[in-house]
C-alpha cells in the first residue's frame, strides 16, 4: 500500500511528532467526554455548594463565571463519583435529596474554607492587619451592647474593616443567609433550625414610668396595675410588642398602646415627660436613667431577654470573625450548644 503523498514527503521526526498529537488527542476526548471532571473535586463541589445556595443552575453558572452545561456536567460527575443522586431538578427550583444534604453540610464549609483561603492566611500571617468583618445587630444592641467590644477590637485589630449592619431580626437573618454578614449579635425568641444560638448575656424585662407615678409608690406592681395606664411600645413588627402583647392575653388582662415608637432612647425620653409607661429589655437601663424613672423588675410576669452570637449552621468563620466572637466570650465557639436549635426558652 502506498502511504499518502503528504505522509511521505514529511520529515521522521514530523511524523512522530504528528502520531504523539493523535494520542494526545484520543486522549483529551477520552478526558473531555468522560473524566475530565474526575479527580477536580473542589470544582465539583463549589458548582454543587453555588447551585444550593443559589437555588438553580443559571445562577450558579453566573456567579462563577461558567457555562450553564459546565455546571450541570459537574454536578453529573460529582453524583456519578460518590454514587448517590444529590438534587432533583423541577422547573424552576433545585431541591436537595437526603443525600444531599448531607453533602452540602459537609461541602459548604471546605468550599468556604477555600475560597477565604488567601485572606485568612495572610490575616495569620500579618496578625488580622486587614480584613473585613461584618456583624448584624439591632439598634439596642449596637447602642448598648456592642460599644465596649467594638473599641476593644479597633484597639487590637485597627486594620480590620468593621461594618455594624443595622437591623431587625429578620433582616438579619436574612443578611446571615446570604453570606452578607458573618454573624449577628442579637435576642432571638425562636431560633430557626438553619441557625446556630448561642445566648451570652442575659437581662430582666423592667417597667419604666415617671418617678411621681402612681405606680412609682408600690414596690411590687401586677399586670392589673398596669392595666390602667396606656403603653409606650416599640411597633408591632418587632419582638418587643409581640411579647407584651402575648404576656397580656395569656394572663387576660386588658391593656392599651398610647404611642408606637422605635427606639429605646425615645420612649424613655416620651415615659420620663409624662407621656405613658413602658416595659423595656434591661439592656437599655442606664445608671442615669434611675435619676428620671422609676424602675420596677417584671420578671415574675415576663421572660428573661437574651443576647448573643447569632450565625448560620454550618457557616466558616473567617480569622476576623473569630477575633470578634472571643471577645464576647473566649471559647464561645468551642462548645456545641450554639448549634441546638428549637425555642431559645428566654
Amino acid at each position: 500500500m502506498k502511504r499518502p503523498a503528504d505522509t511521505l514527503n514529511k520529515p521522521k521526526k514530523s511524523r512522530r511528532n504528528a502520531t504523539k498529537k493523535r494520542a494526545a488527542g484520543e486522549h483529551a476526548d477520552e478526558v473531555g467526554g468522560r473524566f475530565y471532571y474526575k479527580g477536580n473535586r473542589h470544582k465539583q463541589l463549589r458548582a454543587f455548594v453555588s447551585v444550593v445556595k443559589l437555588g438553580t443552575l443559571t445562577r450558579a453558572a453566573e456567579a462563577l463565571y461558567l457555562s450553564q452545561p459546565t455546571i450541570s456536567l459537574q454536578l453529573q460527575a460529582l453524583e456519578r463519583e460518590l454514587g448517590a443522586s444529590l438534587v432533583e431538578r423541577r422547573r424552576r427550583r433545585i431541591n436537595l435529596t437526603d443525600a444531599g444534604e448531607a453533602l452540602y453540610e459537609l461541602a459548604r464549609p471546605l468550599v468556604e474554607g477555600w475560597d477565604t483561603l488567601d485572606r485568612d492566611f495572610q490575616a495569620k500571617v500579618k496578625g488580622l492587619q486587614a480584613g473585613r468583618l461584618t456583624i448584624a445587630a439591632g439598634t439596642s444592641t449596637i447602642q448598648y451592647l456592642l460599644p465596649e467590644l467594638v473599641r476593644r477590637y479597633r484597639e487590637r485589630f485597627p486594620a480590620v474593616q468593621l461594618q455594624l449592619a443595622n437591623v431587625t431580626g429578620k433582616d438579619g437573618l436574612a443578611l446571615l443567609r446570604a453570606d452578607d454578614a458573618d454573624f449577628a449579635v442579637g435576642s432571638m425568641l425562636d431560633v430557626p433550625n438553619d441557625i446556630a444560638w448561642a445566648p451570652v448575656h442575659h437581662y430582666d424585662p423592667m417597667l419604666i414610668m415617671p418617678p411621681d407615678h402612681p405606680l412609682a409608690a408600690k414596690d411590687k406592681i401586677t399586670l392589673e396595675d398596669i392595666s390602667p395606664y396606656g403603653l409606650i411600645l416599640p411597633p408591632q413588627r418587632l419582638s418587643t410588642y409581640r411579647l407584651v402583647d402575648l404576656v397580656f392575653q395569656q394572663q387576660q388582662v386588658p391593656y392599651h398602646v398610647a404611642i408606637e415608637v422605635g427606639g429605646w432612647d425615645v420612649i424613655k425620653e416620651y415615659v420620663a415627660m409624662g407621656m405613658g409607661i413602658s416595659i423595656v429589655t434591661g439592656i437599655c437601663i442606664t445608671a442615669a436613667d434611675h435619676g428620671r424613672l422609676a424602675v420596677r423588675n417584671m420578671k415574675q410576669y415576663f421572660p428573661q431577654r437574651s443576647y448573643g452570637v447569632v450565625m448560620r449552621k454550618g457557616k466558616f468563620l473567617s480569622a476576623e470573625a473569630r477575633a470578634f466572637v472571643d471577645l464576647i466570650r473566649p471559647g464561645l465557639l468551642t462548645h456545641r450548644d450554639y448549634d441546638e436549635s428549637g425555642h431559645s426558652g428566654r
